[in-house]
């Protein structure tokens, strides 16, 4: 199936950087949030991202403008109502997600394929809560999206392989490299990922290291190329807590317990580069 029409759910730094990318690769994108101030934000971190690349030589000015000139914002799921694609980026909720699919669900043509942007949550149990669960499908892209190449194609129990057909070659349009997985908590990425940063939230906790020598130790001992405590600063102090809440709760092994310093920082809303504040502190 062509995709020709994308809208995307979400307008915070997944879904605004999701938007951009689709943008770039020459598709029409409705870029939807519910919160004008956020809709606001998500433009103006586009702006951003697309003028760097002009000053940098990466992008002429014109591409910039056409690019933009693709994105229609708008604060009504209705905007969705002709994409033939709808990638939800909203809160790693699941009961969130579920109503903004089951919304999209009834707003999007009978062919049109449902994507989720979850980091962690069952693609099968997204799918069980609409009408066309053979038409959904996860598409986890990596913070930031427009450098990052990878894009984690999630496959859920009900999953049609036209629907993963599309997926592939839709990611693979976008300058991605889309790797197929099977549904599990975590999938792959987050699954190896987050325990490591949980560990090291374990290691700053029982006082082994200072922050910055934790993550001195994973950049230059294994050529990491950012520390695991920088690492969930980027993505979120609070993602990072539902995402081993998941793993813990779903696979049932203790060795998936989040960290208490990670909730405690959570809970004081030291959330990490979105806060201000998180294992560094941000201007």
């Amino acid at each position: 199936m062509a995709i020709r029409q994308v809208a995307v759910i979400g307008a915070g730094t997944m879904g605004s950087g999701i938007a951009q990318t689709f943008a770039q690769a020459g598709y029409a994108v409705a870029m939807v949030d519910i919160a004008s101030e956020q809709l606001q934000r998500g433009q103006a971190t586009i702006e951003r991202s697309l003028t760097k690349l002009v000053e940098k030589g990466r992008l002429s000015a014109a591409d910039r403008d056409a690019t933009l000139a693709r994105i229609r914002p708008a604060t009504s799921l209705e905007a969705a109502a002709g994409a033939d694609l709808a990638v939800e980026a909203v809160f790693e909720n699941v009961a969130v997600k579920k109503d903004t699919l089951g919304k999209l669900d009834a707003i999007l043509p009978p062919h049109a394929i449902l994507a989720s942007n979850t980091s962690s949550i069952s693609i099968t149990e997204l799918a069980a809560a609409v009408r066309r669960p053979s038409q959904v499908i996860g598409m986890h892209f990596m913070n930031p999206v427009p450098v990052m190449q990878l894009v984690e194609v999630i496959r859920g129990l009900q999953t049609a392989d036209e629907t993963v057909a599309t997926a592939m070659e839709t990611a693979k349009r976008l300058g991605k490299t889309p790797v197929l997985v099977n549904d599990a908590p975590g999938f792959v990425a987050n699954r190896i990922l987050m325990p490591m940063i949980n560990e090291a939230a374990y290691t700053l906790m029982e006082g082994v290291a200072t922050a910055e020598a934790i993550d001195t130790v994973m950049k230059l001992g294994m050529n990491h190329p950012m520390g695991p405590l920088a690492l969930a600063d980027l993505i979120g102090l609070d993602v990072c807590l539902a995402i081993m809440e998941v793993l813990h709760r779903d696979l049932g092994d203790d060795k998936y317990r989040p960290c208490p310093l990670l909730r405690r920082m959570v809970a004081a809303g030291y959330l990490g580069r979105k806060s201000g504040r998180g294992f560094y502190a941000y201007q």
